[in-house]
């Protein structure tokens, strides 16, 4: 069995503690959203009950990812640190019944899993901390794009000779 692979619902339990350096390009999903595969994410994982009693993995994933910037479609570096806490149910019914007595937008509850790969919860949370539509602040060199935007013929210019006068 892999050292990845837990019982969650016995880590929960125990009140586990796991943490680790993984590498972009060993998160399958992650890297083909980044624009190159280098960069590691830096993550820890902990188990624990709620208020009422219900087992609860707290999931954190920091790092640096480089993501094409959809103004310039150039490459930056874009800072990941986020976390989340998701609790356990045995079953789909049992899940929507936790969700309902909880009744918090912010907490996430799931089927937990006695063969849980932890690395597939790690990537979910890594991928979930990045933009929709990624960009720069402000765009550093805009030349290559207002060289493109001013060679851009108008659709509509082959109409302007058509206009009597």
């Amino acid at each position: 069995m892999s050292a990845f692979v837990i019982d969650a619902f016995e880590f929960c339990r125990n009140n586990g503690h796991r943490e680790g350096v993984t590498p972009v390009v060993d998160m399958p999903r992650l890297a083909a959203d980044c624009a190159d595969k280098s960069g590691e994410i830096a993550w820890s994982i902990d188990g624990g009950q709620t208020r009422q009693g219900y087992p609860m993995l707290t999931l954190s994933v920091s790092g640096t990812v480089q993501l094409v910037c959809q103004r310039c479609l150039t490459p930056f570096g874009y800072e990941i640190d986020s976390s989340t806490e998701l609790v356990l149910g045995k079953d789909d019914a049992e899940a929507d019944e936790i969700e309902e007595i909880l009744d918090d937008e912010s907490i996430d509850v799931i089927v937990g899993s006695h063969t849980c790969d932890i690395r597939d919860l790690l990537e979910d949370e890594a991928l979930l901390a990045l933009p929709q539509a990624p960009k720069h602040e402000v765009c550093p060199d805009t030349k290559l794009l207002d060289t493109i935007k001013s060679e851009k013929v108008s659709p509509f210019a082959a109409l302007k000779s058509l206009k009597s006068e």
